[in-house]
């Protein structure tokens, strides 16, 4: 039923605050399952770069990862930054995550947690097509048809179409973490950007609370 009560998460793959979310997502999944689901929107953190990373911006970024592993105990890989000429377009990856999406709200949860570890914890380049088709034949799909459905111009449309609905409700960071809808249609937040499952968990709990008795 459409007013059923969901959460809707904002993420994108390459977001290193979205990896630290990774835990926090799966505690949600494992205490509520499918009796609060899931519907993910690709946020669009840096979609369509052209320009390989900067010294600076590999200083920034490590400074990022830093703080993130700090916060949350997710591993990373810092071989990552020897790289060079590395362009971090977000786009090929939150592709693959939506290509996903149209067989299965649950698998393409799957496959985002699935590119995240490779990029982050195994230094692999999720910006090339053939390494997510091998990440998503982990999960089931067939390679060779997944590979050649990410160039297809419709599912960069559809990618590009979660951009806007991030941007129309307002998301300015991520990850964001949004549940509804109350009886009126409206929704609240969650966590705005990230937070540990200690603080996530019990809000949650708390609105379901409330909606059940409204």
């Amino acid at each position: 039923m459409a007013d059923a009560p969901h959460l809707i998460y904002f993420a994108d793959p390459m977001c290193s605050w979205c990896w630290g979310f990774v835990p926090v997502m799966a505690a949600v999944r494992k205490i509520w399952g499918d009796d609060l689901p899931i519907r993910l929107v690709m946020g669009g953190l840096r979609p369509g770069t052209d320009t390989p990373m900067t010294d600076k911006a590999k200083a920034d970024t490590k400074g990022h990862w830093g703080h993130v592993h700090e916060a949350s105990g997710q591993p990373f890989d810092y071989g990552f930054f020897d790289r060079e000429g590395f362009v971090y377009d977000t786009d090929p990856a939150a592709r693959a995550v939506v290509l996903a999406r149209r067989s299965d709200e649950t698998l393409a949860l799957a496959l985002l947690v699935r590119i995240q570890g490779a990029f982050y914890a195994q230094n692999q380049d999720v910006t090339n097509f053939d390494v997510l088709a091998g990440l998503a034949a982990e999960l089931g799909f067939d390679r060779d048809g997944f590979r050649e459905r990410l160039g297809d111009d419709a599912l960069k449309f559809q990618t590009w179409q979660d951009y806007g609905v991030s941007q129309r409700a307002g998301v300015t960071g991520f990850p964001t973490l949004i549940a509804g809808p109350h009886h009126d249609g409206t929704y609240v937040m969650i966590s705005r950007g990230y937070n540990t499952p200690e603080v996530v968990l019990p809000m949650i709990e708390r609105w379901l609370e409330v909606r059940l008795a409204s």
